[in-house]
């Protein structure tokens, strides 16, 4: 795979792509503003995703269209071999702030701030400058390569824009109900799937940090703190439930974790809750692990349910449990040895760069949960402060970012 990079590497029309992204670095450094500037809460993308759709047809990527889950598309080389596999290149439009946050932008030098800047403003913009490099140098891709600007991919999206996209439904291997309109799956199956997430040069993700989110809500008949003592009590269920969690062996390889992360329920400083709840985050990179943990938390909840209502006053309710699923986030892997992750690795050598196989939560979950060999790579520059209103990008080799996913693209699409 060095070989192939480095015969990219000197394409003629590679070369010329190369020197459109070095060329209008400060182009994609205005457009990753602008775009940050654009509110973008999960759930209420649109107006993002309208501004992407423009600058998708004013590159000159061909049948731009916004599908019903909100997922912004673009083709380049459509017009070619039709029965071949695409190459899909995609970046989240969603951020984790709300609608109250100011998402205005400050400039000092090479530093943008402002919330959402890094993630993922510049993985949109870099979508975008790799996109138009693409079609200003007229590179001759052997398969289609579609752009896509997901929704959905922070917290309670719960990846729900490229589940869409490429498996034609809402979820994937999620235990709710969809509720977009099913359409037929991207057809034929991507021969390849690279996320642009955030910022950085140095990190290719293979693994797939799954996950699975519950809110547990214990209920039962409650009173008079005093008068109804001895009842079933929502609060106590709650508390056996994170001590038997706390207690649960570690599991380090693979690793996997279970992680109360909220709690909360009662009306009064005198009165028994009639309900009490807590929400959990449950993760592993391996979906077999993760599919272990799951029965084990559900076998501690259930005994914690068992347990308090052992000790309630004889002939009164028992409490009951509702588990209800909040995100089902699928785990694997891209093999390391598989040309896609390679052809990453190789890329970051021929700029100078060492690579570090990572793993993380990102739009790439899907694809790999489906057998599409999958990828996330940071957009290049460095940022900080990721999820916070500081948030910050400094453009310190930006142009070396979008340059490896152009390299990357462009091998996965059989360019020369």
């Amino acid at each position: 795979m060095d070989h192939a990079v480095s015969r990219l590497l000197a394409h003629d029309r590679i070369r010329a792509a190369r020197h459109h992204i070095e060329r209008t670095d400060e182009v994609t450094l205005a457009r990753q503003a602008a775009l940050s500037a654009i509110p973008a809460p999960t759930g209420a993308e649109g107006r993002r995703a309208a501004h992407l759709a423009e600058l998708f047809r004013e590159i000159g990527l061909s049948d731009v269209s916004i599908d019903h889950a909100g997922n912004v598309q673009g083709w380049f080389a459509r017009n070619g071999d039709t029965s071949a596999g695409p190459v899909v290149v995609a970046a989240h439009l969603d951020t984790v702030f709300g609608a109250e946050v100011d998402v205005a932008v400050e400039r000092r030098g090479q530093r943008l701030e402002g919330p959402g800047i890094s993630d993922n403003a510049r993985g949109l913009a870099a979508l975008v400058a790799v996109a138009e490099a693409m079609v200003a140098a007229r590179v001759p891709a052997a398969r289609p390569i579609l752009f896509a600007a997901t929704v959905g991919e922070e917290g309670s999206g719960d990846l729900r824009g490229v589940k869409y996209l490429l498996n034609g439904k809402h979820s994937v291997g999620a235990q709710h109900a969809a509720p977009l309109p099913n359409v037929a799956p991207l057809h034929p199956t991507p021969a390849a799937f690279i996320a642009l997430d955030g910022a950085g040069l140095d990190r290719v993700i293979h693994r797939a940090l799954g996950s699975k989110r519950y809110q547990v809500t214990f209920r039962g008949p409650g009173g008079h703190s005093w008068a109804a003592f001895g009842v079933a009590n929502p609060a106590n269920a709650v508390g056996r439930a994170v001590a038997l969690l706390a207690d649960l062996p570690t599991q380090q390889a693979p690793r996997t974790t279970c992680a109360v992360v909220r709690l909360g329920g009662g009306t009064g400083l005198n009165s028994i809750p009639q309900e009490a709840w807590l929400d959990l985050d449950l993760r592993s990179e391996d979906p077999r692990a993760l599919s272990q943990l799951d029965v084990t938390v559900r076998a501690a909840l259930e005994r914690a349910a068992d347990d308090e209502n052992r000790r309630r006053t004889a002939g009164s309710p028992p409490l009951r449990a509702e588990i209800r699923l909040l995100g089902d986030r699928p785990s694997g892997m891209t093999p390391r040895a598989h040309p896609l992750v390679q052809a990453a690795v190789a890329a970051n050598r021929a700029l100078g760069r060492d690579a570090e196989l990572a793993s993380a939560s990102t739009d790439a979950n899907v694809p790999i949960a489906l057998g599409i060999p999958a990828i996330a790579l940071g957009a290049g520059g460095k940022a900080g402060d990721a999820h916070l209103a500081t948030e910050w990008y400094e453009n310190v080799e930006g142009a070396l970012g979008i340059i490896r996913a152009l390299l990357v693209t462009t091998a996965m699409a059989e360019v020369g």
